[in-house]
């Protein structure tokens, strides 16, 4: 097993070896992440690959004052922006204003029951690109919605309503969801 230090320092002098060292340990962490801002399987192998890319690229520019897997984990959330925002012209968003009140403060913020991590990433998974990526940065990531607005260059009162929106459409399909368990097991 080797350290962090040597497999940095060989990625650094592009050794194939410990650049496959580096995506053996981490792909699978990554992947994880990456199937959080992709709509399908598909699109998270292609964010994953372009962002090793980028890593094998970047690996100078790493500061080992700070986390190494932050530091990855935060290429591969900008590369998926990345890939939002080249896709973005494929994409529907709704402005804040055509949002009614009643759909940003629903009634019922909570949905009771246990859930599979699939069933979990499928709902997530299912919304639209803008959506996802609003939910994954703000709820998941901790991002503010002033500092996502300018990541994914939106105002920020769509990164708000985005978000609104998409914990809506997840509780509606969580609780579908445990309408068919319990219908299941009755």
């Amino acid at each position: 097993m080797f350290t962090e230090n040597e497999i940095i320092d060989g990625c650094l002098r592009n050794d194939r070896k410990m650049q496959k060292v580096l995506y053996d340990l981490y792909a699978s962490k990554l992947y994880a992440l990456c199937l959080r801002y992709a709509h399908d399987k598909a699109e998270a192998d292609d964010i994953l690959q372009e962002g090793f890319v980028k890593v094998f690229f970047k690996i100078h520019q790493f500061s080992r004052q700070h986390s190494f897997e932050g530091w990855l984990k935060r290429i591969i959330i900008n590369t998926a922006i990345t890939h939002y925002h080249q896709n973005v012209k494929h994409y529907y968003q709704k402005d804040i204003d055509e949002i009614q009140e009643s759909e940003i403060y629903g009634a019922n913020d909570a949905v009771d029951g246990e859930y599979s991590i699939e069933e979990l990433l499928n709902v997530v998974q299912g919304l639209s690109v803008g959506y996802r990526t609003v939910f994954n940065l703000y709820a998941v990531e901790g991002y503010k919605h002033k500092e996502i607005a300018e990541m994914l260059k939106i105002d920020e009162a769509t990164s708000k309503s985005q978000f609104h929106r998409a914990k809506k459409i997840i509780q509606e399909r969580l609780q579908q969801l445990e309408s068919r368990n319990t219908t299941i097991h009755e």
